[in-house]
């Protein structure tokens, strides 16, 4: 899967304008984002960027006086285990019981869950507040001999989880190839056997039944396909969906409800929120 570089500059620069930014990049498809001193640097699917409606966005940019300018290249493919060994990527622990880290880490700190992922891409490695949103609620959800879905797996991080707390069994799906193959290398790190991974979509799910599914993407795939969540979810079973802001709840909420399931509560980590709704 072919992904684009979105290279935007913004002048001024702070975290609010970065905030905003990523919101709308969301909008048009983007999934995957790095803050830098001068702007943002975003990441999208080539098939799913939609540059006509970033351009809308960007006129109607609610924060006043602020330029921003932009560039677009394919990502390149390389290792992005020295690109996040040398920038980005350092152990996280997550509510003290989970610990994640790569295999060039030194001195990892011991928790009760130790999860190794080595990314083959720029995302997936726990830092986002999405992920670890979605990490604290595995960690506090009942998994044991739960059949579990991981939709949009990415590393697959969530799904590993999952099995280490018990799941009988995980399903993880996801449309990049790339997620795919990093996914299975990361099973092998962390002896896992009962993850079942390949690629596809949301209508990959036909016929199959899960207790608990778990979808971090973005707020218009989940609204686009929670149909099909749903429709593979029975009577009790629970649904833990981020990748969306605070403002995104109202629509999300009343998306579920309307499928027939019912609210429980969100959770808010930097205007970045998780939320459980349970059919």
């Amino acid at each position: 899967m072919k992904y684009f570089e979105i290279k935007f500059k913004t002048e001024p620069s702070s975290e609010v304008i970065s905030d905003v930014l990523s919101a709308f990049a969301a909008e048009a498809g983007c999934e995957s984002f790095v803050t830098e001193d001068d702007g943002l640097t975003a990441y999208v699917q080539q098939s799913l960027f939609e540059k006509e409606k970033l351009e809308a966005l960007l006129t109607e940019f609610p924060v006043p006086d602020v330029k921003i300018s932009y560039t677009i290249a394919e990502a390149e493919d390389k290792d992005w285990n020295e690109e996040w060994e040398k920038n980005y990527f350092q152990p996280i622990i997550i509510d003290d019981q989970c610990v994640i880290h790569s295999t060039f880490h030194k001195n990892v700190p011991k928790a009760k869950y130790d999860i190794i992922i080595n990314p083959q891409m720029a995302f997936g490695t726990g830092h986002h507040e999405t992920t670890s949103l979605m990490l604290g609620e595995l960690l506090l959800a009942d998994l044991k001999d739960k059949n579990v879905l991981d939709m949009g797996c990415g590393t697959s991080i969530l799904a590993i989880l999952a099995s280490k707390r018990g799941a009988k069994s995980v399903t993880a799906i996801d449309i990049d190839d790339w997620c795919i193959s990093n996914s299975k290398d990361n099973f092998i790190l962390n002896n896992i056997t009962n993850i079942n991974v390949f690629q596809g979509d949301a209508n990959s799910l036909k016929g199959m039944d899960f207790d608990v599914v778990i979808a971090n993407i973005n707020r218009n795939i989940l609204l686009n396909d929670m149909h099909h969540y749903v429709a593979c979810m029975h009577q009790g079973s629970i649904i833990f969906m981020s990748g969306f802001y605070k403002q995104d709840i109202t629509k999300i909420r009343e998306e579920g409800e309307r499928l027939g399931l019912t609210f429980q509560y969100f959770k808010e980590k930097n205007n970045w929120c998780v939320v459980k709704l349970i059919k």
